[in-house]
């Protein structure tokens, strides 16, 4: 069914639909092994960019593999920063990514018409970097940036794409190191080109580089017609920064093209660097994000503390356990963690806002609600956390605590060493439990 409403032989699409969800319409680039065509979501009438696999072609090649990784890669790498992949369908012949379409083209069209001012190349870094490290915090190393994986919305965001040349930390060999030469010349890292071990946080910090160079001179800090030579100025650290570079910038660039990736800056440094924290341009999720928290209790109104039936409670979660014990969840991120509680609506509120002032956060409160908001950036934004009181019983309650922004990695690890513990006395157990310990 899926190649018969699939793209014709010419490459022309018309106003096939694909499995009866997904109209293709105009073709919008093309590579080896790909097509990309606009698509529309019939359900919900939303523009997406459809990347067409051809199964024979990629599997002659032995890139089959690869186009798995990239369907891993992309569906664990959700970040404002990073091209997201909505979803996967495959037939006999063709694997189909419906994938969020980014209009405003590739960054590298931008610098194809000369360089740009410091302080707009600064912004297109610190977004790339701010995916780039959050990749890495999920083992994920990209292994081939360059302009043209740079995409830009309309309002001018950048956005990763390309991760069919990333790889896992399990790809890592017994040295912990990866070991596989992949990427695009004047971009790649000289322990990469050597064919030795490398570090692929350290490789991509490389290409990180050579992009910043790039993006603030107009041209490449590597560039010879003869491979061998380039490669050698690769090796050395060949370049030279032109003189309208700030001394700051010369100084990041220097340290982020180092030959010796051992001694290369890392991408916790690079955050310090006082070039990479000038004017930091305001995310619009993060605003987004305070709009919400400066909106929970407006006016100061009080709000009735709801009351769960039955049905409420089974819809909460699948499994949901009234016991005693925070729900946990094997090998994905969770969430949202729930328990109950026979103390009062005030005590839980004082007891939530205690671990969230001692966490650093803002807070908003109401009789049943509380929102905190970290005061500090994480890798996906502010972290904030809402927590929802329910009354099972007037002396029984359930208390839902939920992710209301940020990276939720960030959330877990609060969760684990600051929630959890600073709860476990307000947190009710049965009588046949009270002797567990709380997982």
């Amino acid at each position: 069914m899926a190649e018969k409403n699939g793209q014709s032989g010419d490459g022309s699409t018309g106003s096939c639909v694909l499995h009866g969800k997904y109209e293709l319409g105009r073709l919008l680039g093309h590579g080896t092994f790909a097509k990309v065509y606009h698509a529309r979501n019939i359900q919900t009438g939303k523009s997406v960019a459809m990347k067409i696999v051809g199964k024979e072609k990629v599997i002659k090649v032995g890139m089959m593999e690869q186009v798995k990784r990239e369907i891993s890669v992309m569906k664990m790498v959700k970040h404002p920063n990073i091209v997201e992949l909505h979803e996967v369908i495959a037939s006999k012949s063709k694997i189909y990514f419906a994938m969020e379409l980014v209009r405003g083209g590739e960054l590298f069209s931008i610098v194809a018409k000369g360089r740009l001012k410091e302080e707009v190349a600064r912004c297109y870094f610190q977004q790339l970097i701010s995916a780039i490290d959050f990749c890495h915090s999920r083992g994920v190393y990209h292994r081939d940036l360059k302009p043209e994986n740079l995409l830009l919305d309309d309002e001018g965001n950048l956005k990763v794409t390309d991760f069919g040349l990333s790889a896992f930390g399990e790809h890592l060999k017994q040295d912990g190191l990866l070991h596989t030469t992949c990427g695009t010349p004047a971009y790649v890292a000289p322990e990469v080109i050597g064919q030795k071990g490398y570090d692929g946080a350290k490789a991509d910090l490389w290409s990180c580089g050579v992009i910043l160079y790039v993006l603030l001179a107009g041209f490449l800090p590597f560039q010879d017609d003869n491979l061998v030579s380039m490669y050698r100025k690769i090796y050395r650290g060949d370049f030279k920064c032109p003189p309208w570079f700030s001394s700051e910038a010369r100084r990041l660039i220097t340290r982020l093209l180092d030959p010796n990736p051992s001694t290369r800056i890392s991408i916790s440094k690079v955050m310090e660097s006082s070039w990479f924290k000038k004017s930091v341009p305001k995310s619009l999720k993060v605003s987004k994000e305070e709009c919400e928290f400066d909106s929970l209790n407006v006016n100061g109104e009080q709000q009735e503390q709801e009351t769960l039936n039955a049905f409420h409670i089974i819809s909460l979660s699948q499994g949901f356990d009234l016991s005693p014990l925070f729900e946990e969840k094997r090998r994905e991120e969770k969430k949202e963690l729930r328990f109950a509680t026979t103390k009062p609506a005030e005590c839980v509120i004082s007891k939530l806002e205690e671990v969230a002032r001692a966490g650093k956060f803002d807070v908003k409160k109401s009789e049943s609600k509380l929102r905190m908001q970290g005061q500090e950036s994480g890798r996906k934004g502010k972290l904030a956390i809402a927590a929802n009181i329910y009354a099972v019983a007037p002396s029984f309650l359930v208390v839902e605590v939920k992710k209301d922004g940020g990276d939720t990695l960030e959330y877990n690890q609060f969760c684990r060493k600051e929630l959890r513990p600073a709860l476990k006395d307000i947190v009710w157990t049965s009588p046949a439990e009270s002797s567990l310990p709380l997982a």
